[in-house]
């Protein structure tokens, strides 16, 4: 490398004031990019960034915020620019790069930031992997440990399987989607508090909004059901983190949670300057208690690599030499042919392969744009979904104003089944928002409604 860098691994739990640190010397640089996991954390980062007088853009899949005389940026991580140059760049999460699906995201900015100095926020899973690779980058390593503020205490007592046990400042933990409503309407039944939901499928600003609810002692909201979306993002004031489960579907089977998994949630009850400094966690069942002690006991799995994902320049080399064949058959030639030392590893494409069948035989579509469509976050396992996605490829192929295809919700759900509705409506939203990021803006007239 001709460029060497200044790397800083801020190495700790949950709660521990890690991205804390990392994120004063990001507002004390004259320039600097913050990189997220989640649009959540890129927006909450963003506000605060701003609230504190510097002036700071934020850049997502679906939205761009450009604020006059910014020099610091605040994005997902799949936006990070690696030809920008910077003072000071900070990766959250960085254990991430050892995601099966989205690893490479993270091998990306890690290896191809141009910063003096990169800050990496994470458990101890990912050190050693780290150091590796810096030993190849020739890029110099500081290490920094952190402990929690407060140690995280195991309630062996559980929940006993009784809903009346739920006190305020839990947060019940399910791993499904229905279990997560019979929680709220059982709770809401059985107790006197009330309950908020946090779960992927929710929009970020939904379950902002829920988060500020819960943790506003006067608001009523009590009590939050969560998924395991609780466990990064947002800023919560829980007491004890309750494992209504500690199984979860994986698409095929139910499986146990990974330890590191149950130690990442668990870690977000006690918050330093919050109600709770102090947190607990414990089960709703008195039969899980002894997996989630032994989970927390656990040391942090060892990442043994790194994950990578072809670029579209290298996908294009490779269609020149099969001139005949799919991108989703190119996909699975690249993957059979790629060969890697043991500090990588080829990241998973299923949903990307999907998505390339879905629009394989819609003709005038570049390589590039099939590339591109192949990364739009959609849920391929809803069909609405994926008939938008295939009509809005459709219409650009044919060079087409794109239309919306979806209504903008103007009232709160009334039951589940709406709920249900809505979330495949902000998909759609979310997916228009996308693409007219990523292709000529001129194609998405109805962005603005979409907004």
């Amino acid at each position: 490398r001709a460029f060497r860098r200044k790397l800083v691994y801020h190495c700790g739990p949950t709660n521990s004031g890690k991205t804390y640190s990392a994120l004063k010397r990001f507002m004390e640089a004259s320039t600097g990019i913050y990189c997220s996991p989640l649009r959540l954390l890129a927006m909450e980062v963003f506000e605060k960034v701003n609230a504190d007088g510097i002036y700071c853009s934020l850049i997502t899949g679906q939205e761009r915020k450009e604020v006059p005389f910014s020099q610091h940026l605040a994005c997902t991580i799949e936006m990070a620019s690696t030809q920008q140059s910077w003072e000071v760049a900070v990766i959250d999460e960085i254990q991430m790069i050892t995601d099966e699906f989205r690893g490479w995201a993270w091998t990306r900015a890690f290896l191809g930031l141009q910063a003096d100095e990169v800050h990496l926020c994470g458990d101890p899973s990912a050190l050693a992997l780290i150091q590796n690779l810096c030993a190849s980058t020739g890029d110099v390593l500081e290490e920094i440990t952190y402990e929690r503020f407060k140690p995280l205490l195991l309630d062996c007592r559980s929940l006993e399987g009784n809903i009346q046990n739920v006190q305020r400042g839990d947060c019940i933990v399910a791993f499904s989607r229905s279990d997560i409503f019979y929680l709220k309407q059982a709770i809401e039944k059985a107790t006197p508090n009330r309950c908020c939901v946090v779960y992927g499928g929710l929009p970020p600003e939904t379950r902002t909004e829920q988060a500020r609810l819960f943790n506003d002692p006067s608001s009523g909201f009590d009590v939050l059901v969560a998924s395991d979306a609780v466990g990064m993002g947002l800023n919560l004031n829980i007491r004890r983190i309750v494992f209504y489960s500690v199984n979860k579907f994986n698409g095929d089977t139910k499986t146990l949670v990974s330890a590191s998994q149950i130690k990442q949630i668990a870690g977000r009850a006690g918050r330093m300057g919050s109600l709770f400094p102090e947190g607990m966690a414990t089960t709703f069942f008195a039969s899980d208690v002894p997996y989630l002690a032994k989970c927390l006991k656990a040391p942090y799995d060892i990442a043994q690599s790194a994950g990578l994902f072809p670029a579209l320049e290298q996908i294009e080399l490779f269609a020149n030499q099969l001139p005949d064949v799919t991108l989703s058959q190119l996909l699975d030639r690249f993957s059979e042919t790629s060969q890697l030392d043991g500090s990588y590893f080829l990241c998973r494409n299923d949903q990307i392969k999907k998505v390339a069948l879905v629009i394989g035989k819609i003709k005038g579509l570049s390589m590039e744009d099939r590339f591109t469509f192949c990364f739009a976050p959609v849920n391929t396992r809803d069909p609405k979904v994926m008939v938008a996605l295939f009509q809005f490829a459709t219409a650009y192929s044919e060079k087409m104003d794109i239309p919306l295809l979806a209504k903008v919700p103007s009232r709160s759900a009334r039951d589940e089944l709406e709920l249900q509705r809505f979330e495949t409506q902000f998909q759609i939203l979310s997916l228009y928002l996308w693409l007219s990021q990523h292709f000529p803006e001129e194609f998405f007239p109805e962005r603005e409604r979409a907004e």
